[in-house]
């Protein structure tokens, strides 16, 4: 299968900016910088990059500083000439854009294409620079959903925790160690926005949210961009670093594209990608050194333990109750840099870009002991979900 698909693309360079609260800085000047570092790790020059793409993309307005500049608007500003571009709200979560960017070097639309996510929500909705909307006009599940308060994604999550812990009684002590490792892991990651220690008792104390979902299992909002390029495999033997094969991809949609109407309560799109992953390749749960796996709030890294099968339906909350499991020397390494609760709310990209580094070998005092060649990213909940296994050979 080698050089067929996706698998005829490699990541030949990652890139980031500055990542931070309240950065102040436009979306626009943080994606310019993440883009420029990762064309420079790549070993190449703008005027190579030929492609585009990006997640969500222009005009998409879920909330201030989600959506990050359009690829038009990164193609004017940095005065690409490219032969291919793309940015979509819908599709396998925040990895599409990566996976378009495969499928595009595939079929020899472009030869290396830059792949970026950019948020500025910690300035934008911290800060208070975003509009005030009144008088909304709302539709599609919404509209069922705001008259009885429930507004945002920590409500609709907090109901499927709620199912879950009343059916497979997952407690808040084994709940917590995902915000716990995470917390670990950041202090250990120079730019994670939260590095001090958390204990236990702190995430047990802490402000409910929305039953059992505390303030420490929500994501951080953060400024920040990150950014790949995305070259062809038989560019690799001239990449300045380890080339990062893309050997899977988990892309089904198989169940209602809904928070709520799936076929299971506590099951959701992370699953049925999760399912095709695993139809996409010969590699194993048992080939897979370490897991960057998205934790918008720690009810999804549950969740998707169990939709990339390294724990059977309801069996996460035994898996992860004294966090050795997870740790940085423990079988599945997880979110290594911090991930979202504690690095910042980077979008799943974020986690991307940790595989990354893990796989380099380039992630400082937090890299996992011992070599390294397959990592798994499993981005979104609810009605999206994305899944990507990448090895440092060819696999």
């Amino acid at each position: 299968m080698t050089g067929r698909g996706v698998r005829s693309a490699v990541i030949r360079g990652v890139g980031q900016s500055a990542v931070g609260r309240r950065l102040g800085r436009s979306g626009l000047d943080l994606t310019v910088e993440a883009a420029l570092d990762a064309i420079d790790d790549a070993g190449l020059t703008p005027a190579q990059i030929d492609g585009i793409a990006t997640y969500p993309g222009g005009g998409f307005a879920a909330q201030p500083g989600f959506a990050g500049p359009g690829a038009v608007e990164v193609q004017d500003a940095m005065r690409l000439r490219v032969d291919w571009y793309s940015g979509s709200g819908e599709g396998p979560g925040q990895l599409q854009c990566l996976v378009n960017a495969c499928l595009a070097v595939a079929a020899g639309l472009a030869g290396n294409v830059l792949v970026y996510r950019t948020v500025t929500e910690a300035t934008e909705q911290v800060g208070g620079r975003g509009a005030a909307v009144t008088n909304p006009v709302v539709g599609g599940p919404l509209e069922w959903l705001m008259p009885f308060g429930s507004i945002s994604a920590v409500h609709w999550l907090g109901m499927v925790a709620n199912r879950y812990a009343t059916q497979y009684g997952l407690t808040r002590e084994q709940l917590g160690q995902v915000a716990l490792n995470a917390r670990r892991n950041a202090g250990l990651n120079p730019k994670a926005i939260y590095r001090e220690p958390l204990t236990l008792e702190d995430y047990l104390s802490a402000r409910m949210i929305s039953t059992p979902l505390c303030l420490f299992d929500c994501d951080v909002p953060a400024d920040g961009s990150t950014a790949f390029v995305v070259s062809h495999v038989a560019a690799a033997p001239d990449a300045r670093h380890t080339p990062l094969h893309v050997n899977a991809v988990g892309t089904a949609l198989r169940g209602r594209p809904s928070w709520d109407q799936w076929d299971a309560p506590t099951r959701t799109a992370m699953h049925y990608a999760g399912v095709s992953l695993w139809e996409r390749t010969e590699l194993t749960k048992a080939d897979v050194d370490l897991a960057q796996l998205y934790d918008g709030f720690s009810i999804l890294t549950v969740l998707w333990l169990e939709a990339l099968g390294f724990c059977a339906d309801g069996e996460a909350g035994a898996f992860l109750a004294d966090g050795k499991q997870i740790a940085l020397d423990g079988p599945l390494p997880l979110n290594t840099a911090g991930g979202q609760l504690s690095a910042g709310r980077l979008h799943g990209l974020g986690l991307v870009h940790e595989a990354c580094l893990q796989l380099r070998g380039q992630a400082g005092q937090r890299q996992v002991p011992g070599r390294h060649e397959v990592a798994v990213v499993g981005n979104g909940g609810g009605p999206i979900g994305g899944a990507m296994l990448l090895t440092a050979g060819v696999r």
